[in-house]
This record gives C-alpha cells, structure tokens and sequence, in this order.
C-alpha cells in the first residue's frame, strides 16, 4: 500500500495540469503553479538530453511545495521526541531525498490520467484541497492534500489517497521497524533505497 500510495501522489502531481477544471482559489493555485513548472522540466528539449541537469531541477521544484521536515516529523510519529537534532536533520534530508528520487523516478508513468480539483478549505493555518484522479478507462479515485501554511507559504504535509494518509503509512511501517530492530536499522534502510533511487 506504501508503494501504491507513494506512486498515486508522484503521478497526481504531475498530471495535475492535464485536467486542472476545479476552482481556481489561492491553494489549489500554490499546487498546480509547481505543477506547471515541473510539467515545463520535462517538457524541455535540452533537459531530456542531460538526465541528471533533469533530475536535479525537479527535485528543486518539488521542494517548494512539500514541507519534508513537516512530514517526516508526523512520519516518525513519537520517536521523532526521542531523536537529537543531529538525527532529526539527518532523518529529515533521507525522508526527502526517498520522496524526491520517488518523484523523479515515476514521473514519466504518465498515461493519460486527469486530475480534477474539487474544492479548497481553509481553517487558520491548515488546509486541505480535495481532487479526484479520473484515468484513461474513466476509473476514479481521490487524492486530497493537506496542507500548513508556513510563514505564508501553503505547503504539502500530507497525502490522501481514496481515504489513507501517506503519513500514517509511513508511520505505521517506521514504527515497526523501530520496534522490532531498532532505530539505526530504519536509516539504513532508508539510506539503502535512497540509494537505489538515485541514478536517473
């Protein structure tokens, strides 16, 4: 289900501007103007001539709309406390670095998917934007992002997708791994598909 999950939310991403018909409120528009630059990057001649120029240009832009820190603090859930900050900064740079390779590794799974945003709201400094995912063979699915406003700026802290948070996911099977093997195996795990991912 995590892979799943992860795979639905990198592909909705991307496909967000090839069926953008909802409204058009201010954060839905923090979205799907990442979107656009993402679908620019892979749209342009000369990056799909340098995969790592590619690679690298779409992590940044992913980066400006997911608060990683923020989701990987919920991600680890009350093991997050027992951290220093030194694990916290490194926990925090491979949670990323998992989404972001995650992100650029699938974002050519396009297949003819729309998203369609349904509505935005709004409670104090949390959001939520809530779509639906209309495939080729007209199949539908939702896909909600939740959202904290960080220092004016509205940024993704979770994912939800037919009803599961990408969160809770990952915090159920981090939580397992701690434990039963401890908190040093979670890295290297994590170290070890991050890894994997890296290479274009």
């Amino acid at each position: 289900m995590l892979k799943r999950s992860a795979l639905y939310m990198i592909t909705a991403l991307f496909l967000a501007s090839s069926g953008y018909a909802g409204v058009a409120n201010g954060v839905i528009n923090e979205v799907k103007s990442t979107v656009d630059e993402v679908v620019r990057i892979v749209s342009d001649k000369e990056m799909k001539k340098n995969d790592q120029k590619r690679r690298q240009a779409l992590k940044k832009t992913i980066s400006i709309i997911f608060d990683y820190n923020e989701m990987a603090k919920r991600s680890l859930g009350k093991h997050w406390n027992q951290r220093s900050a030194a694990e916290r900064k490194q926990f925090s740079e491979l949670f990323a670095s998992l989404l972001e390779n995650s992100y650029a590794s699938k974002i050519e799974s396009y297949n003819n998917e729309k998203i369609v945003y349904l509505k935005e709201t709004i409670d104090s400094d949390y959001a939520e934007v809530k779509s639906k995912v209309v495939t080729a063979k007209r199949d539908e699915f939702t896909l909600d992002y939740r959202m904290i406003n960080q220092n004016g700026k509205w940024m993704v802290y979770d994912v939800i997708i037919e009803g599961v948070s990408l969160v809770s996911n990952y915090r159920t099977q981090f939580n397992k791994i701690i434990t039963s093997d401890g908190y040093p195996v979670l890295v290297k795990k994590l170290q070890t598909k991050t890894n994997e991912l890296k290479a274009p």
